[in-house]
Parts: C-alpha cells; structure tokens; sequence
C-alpha cells in the first residue's frame, strides 16, 4: 500500500492564492483563501505575516514553472531571433486556454496599483527578467538597439496577454507577425 503525502498547510494556501486571485482577482478576503486551503486563519499568520506576504509567496512560488513555461532552454540551439519568437509562441499556447485572463503578473501589478505592494515587487521582478531575456537574446543576435528592442517586445507581450485576458482579441495570427516586424525592423538574426 502506498501513500502519498498531503500536501502541507503552507502548500494548500500557497495554492489557494494563486487560484483563487487567478480567478477572482487580489481583493480575495482571508476567509475565502483559509477555506479554500482548509486551513484556519490562526494557522495563515503562523505561516505568512499577512494575506499581502502569502499572495507575494504565491506569485514567486508560480514564477520558475512560469519562466519554464515560456522560455527555450538555455541550451537549445536556436537563434537569438527563433529564442524570442518561441517566447511568444507559448504566451498564444497559454493564451488559448479558456480559463485564461491575462499573464498572472501582469494582473496582479494591474490590480494592485501599489508598486511597493509585496506581490507587485514580485510581479515587477518577473517582467524585469522576461524583459532582460528579450534584451540578451536581441543583443546576441545583434539588433540596431537591444535596448529599445526589448521594451517593444515587452509591450507587445503584456499587450496581447491583456487583450486575451480579457477576450477582446480571439483572433490568433496577430501577435507573431508583429513581433516579426519588430524583429526585421531591429535585423535581429
């Protein structure tokens, strides 16, 4: 007979947040999080200072499957160019699931308007990453301005992810070309 472990207090409310925040957005009260995670609130502040630090846990706990989820591995043979057009390539993928609403960061920073807010700093610090991403590959690949490159793709990223989030833009076949402009525009190899 075998048995699998249950998952833990801290793992049950880790999940919970970010289900729940996904799907209801961050104003989600305590009570609603501590039931969904069958854990009393006594046991949420033993675990998290409070409900800003278990949402910011959630979102950072989220973030390596997320970044695995969208980015080439590191030793994959692509060029810099085929690197980014893949990062967009999965965004559509995820982008086409009917429980879809926005990139998680995206909407937590969007809905919070708190730069400082704990789950925002997490938030900002994976864009900051995708957008370093965006600017090493366009470097590597040699475009006229990396720099300007990258802030561009960012902004096609969290353009599309918005506007599928919120279905006002079914129609795939949008996003790559435009992210292949860019790429021409900026002779990215």
């Amino acid at each position: 007979m075998t048995t699998e472990a249950l998952p833990s207090s801290r793992e049950r409310l880790l999940e919970a947040a970010a289900t729940l925040t996904y799907q209801e957005g961050v104003n989600i009260g305590v009570d609603a999080l501590c039931k969904a995670a069958g854990v009393s609130k006594r046991s949420m502040y033993k675990l998290f200072e409070s409900k800003d630090e278990l949402l910011a846990a959630s979102l950072l706990e989220r973030a390596s499957a997320y970044v695995t989820t969208l980015l080439p591995a590191t030793d994959d043979d692509r060029s810099p160019r085929e690197r980014i057009l893949y990062v967009f390539e999965q965004a559509e993928a995820l982008a086409a699931a009917p429980d879809f609403q926005g990139c998680r960061y995206l909407v937590v920073q969007i809905e919070l308007k708190d730069p400082e807010h704990p789950a925002s700093r997490v938030a900002r610090r994976v864009k900051e990453n995708l957008t370093a991403y965006f600017r090493n590959e366009a470097e590597r690949g040699g475009a006229s301005d990396p720099d300007l490159l990258a802030r561009q793709l960012i902004l096609v990223f969290d353009g599309a992810s918005a506007r599928a989030g919120i279905k006002a833009d079914t129609q795939g076949g949008l996003v790559i070309p435009t992210v292949t402009a860019l790429l021409d525009a900026a002779n990215l190899r």
